[in-house]
This record gives structure tokens, C-alpha cells and sequence, in this order.
């Protein structure tokens, strides 16, 4: 068991890093959305490029973020029923969602994305749009948001069974994690008592 929680800290730590920075992706969609408006109310001039990037960043921020999502408990559940039930009950209806249905749902994901975006890598797929984009990048994000979302899986189910056995503490619960401006203000405070001992 200890390998597999190493192996569960292991995507942990890669979905944490993915997830801290896959925003920037919403930020750039974000940011190319609104030049483009102001170049095409300013300028009259636009593009079908600037339109298919910003869903190309949004695709890849949604895809690749929903092992992140899955990590910090933030997908969507029916709690109607798992809220009635005792807290070893909501670990087993975790357990047989991510055996029964998340995993078998990435599996075949992937076996159906991976040769759609071999596909549109050898074909060099093309927006039928004029001045589309070429569209094997965006149908990458398939193969790779599933691949993370099933090792998260995983790791969740390997955290429940360890919790089940009392080796971990709850993986449920969110640890809170210090803010930037918390993380700031921590070091503004420790500065400022190292001055006053030293004086």
C-alpha cells in the first residue's frame, strides 16, 4: 500500500502543478477575446484564427484542469443521497464511482481519442473556417485531460481504500492552504518581530 500511495502522491503533486498554472490559459483566451474585439470594432478587421484560439485555450483549460478539479473535490455530485449517509458510506460511493464508472469512462475515452487526434496529426486537419486553425493541438487535449483525470482517479480510489484501512486521514476533507496575500502578510509579520527582537 505504501507504493500506491506514492504513486497516488505522485499525481497528486503533477495535477497540483498542472492545475496552479493551466489558468493562464483562461487569463490568454481571456485577453486575445477582448483585442480581438477592439481590432474588429476599431480596425474592422478580424480573424477566424482569433476566434478558434480562444476555444482552443478554453478547450485545454477545461480538459487538462479536470484531474485538478477531481483533486481538490470540486466536481459535481449528487449529495442528495451520499449526504445521508454515514462517512464510510460516502467513501464506499466514491470508491464504486471510481471503479465502476469514472475509470471505465477514461478508458474508453481513450481508446477513441487517442486515434482521433493520430488522425488529425497525420492529416494535418484544417478549420474549414477561412483562416482556421489546424486542429490536431486541440483534439490532443482529449487523449490528455482523460489520461490525467484517470490517474486521478486513481489516486483518489487508492486514498479512499487507504483511509478505509486507517492509514491516511480523511481524503475528503480540504486541507485550507494559505493565500498568496496570507502567505505575505506571514512574512510581513515574522520581518517585522525579527526587526523588534533585534532592536
Amino acid at each position: 500500500m505504501r507504493a500506491l500511495l506514492k504513486f497516488s502522491n505522485g499525481v497528486d503533486w503533477l495535477n497540483t502543478q498542472i492545475g496552479k498554472h493551466v489558468i493562464w490559459l483562461i487569463l490568454a483566451s481571456t485577453v486575445i477575446s477582448g483585442l480581438n474585439a477592439i481590432v474588429r470594432k476599431v480596425f474592422n478587421v478580424s480573424s477566424n484564427a482569433y476566434l478558434e484560439v480562444q476555444w482552443y485555450l478554453f478547450a485545454a483549460s477545461f480538459l487538462i484542469a479536470a484531474g485538478y478539479t477531481l483533486l481538490q473535490n470540486e466536481h459535481v455530485k449528487i449529495d442528495v443521497v451520499s449526504s445521508r449517509l454515514s462517512k464510510r458510506g460516502q467513501i464506499w460511493v466514491d470508491i464504486i464511482g471510481f471503479t465502476l464508472f469514472l475509470t471505465p469512462v477514461c478508458v474508453a475515452l481513450l481508446y477513441y481519442g487517442i486515434p482521433f487526434f493520430l488522425r488529425g496529426l497525420q492529416s494535418g486537419e484544417v478549420s474549414g473556417n477561412a483562416g482556421g486553425l489546424i486542429r490536431w493541438p486541440v483534439y490532443a487535449m482529449i487523449p490528455l485531460g482523460f489520461t490525467l483525470l484517470l490517474l486521478q482517479g486513481w489516486s483518489e480510489l487508492i486514498k479512499r481504500i487507504a483511509f478505509l484501512k486507517g492509514l491516511i486521514e480523511d481524503p475528503t476533507v480540504k486541507k485550507v492552504e494559505k493565500t498568496a496575500e496570507e502567505e505575505l502578510a506571514e512574512a510581513i509579520r515574522r520581518l517585522a518581530e525579527t526587526k523588534t527582537n533585534a532592536g
